[in-house]
């Protein structure tokens, strides 16, 4: 891993400052249990469950946020998802036109029992929607809810605890 620069290129950080600034760097800060990405669409960072597996999800609950997305990222790391709050329950649609990396996409009931999962292509402007109505939608790594037997009727746990999207 490479020096974090601190202002002007001849000054190198070391120690906690050091890795304070990586995680800066990264994207995220913890603060007291709620991490904070960091940016110009900064979105908070929220705790999710489903069975025995942890997630932590960048929380998409403004209009700005849920039509960025995972746009122009070029990875993510595992165990790390971004979850859409809806303003209504409805037969909600994704699509990938500017996404770069392969997603699955479960989408929940209000109750946050999985309707569906769809596999989802970079670039794709294919629409992948719920197959009922759904308040929430949650994007994984593709193969994530495969690779763990998870599939409909599952609940994902944490989504009540949400602030409501605006």
């Amino acid at each position: 891993m490479s020096e974090m620069m601190n202002g002007d290129a001849s000054t190198a950080v070391r120690g906690p400052d050091r890795l304070r600034r990586l995680l800066l760097g990264a994207g995220l800060l913890l603060t007291g249990g709620l991490a904070q990405a960091q940016g110009p669409a900064a979105m908070p960072v929220v705790d999710l469950s489903i069975g025995m597996y942890r997630i932590q999800a960048e929380l998409a609950a403004t209009p700005q946020h849920r039509q960025t997305g995972l746009m122009n990222r070029t990875s993510m790391p595992a165990q790390h998802g971004m979850v859409f709050v809806f303003t209504h329950d409805a037969r909600h649609c994704m699509w990938m036109k500017n996404t770069l990396i392969p997603l699955s996409v479960a989408f929940a009931d209000a109750e946050g029992r999985i309707l569906n999962i769809a596999d989802m292509t970079p670039h794709s402007e294919e629409s992948h929607c719920a197959a009922g109505q759904a308040r929430y939608a949650l994007e994984m790594n593709q193969g994530w809810f495969a690779e763990r037997g998870l599939g409909t009727d599952v609940r994902i746990r944490g989504l009540e605890k949400l602030p409501p999207p605006r």
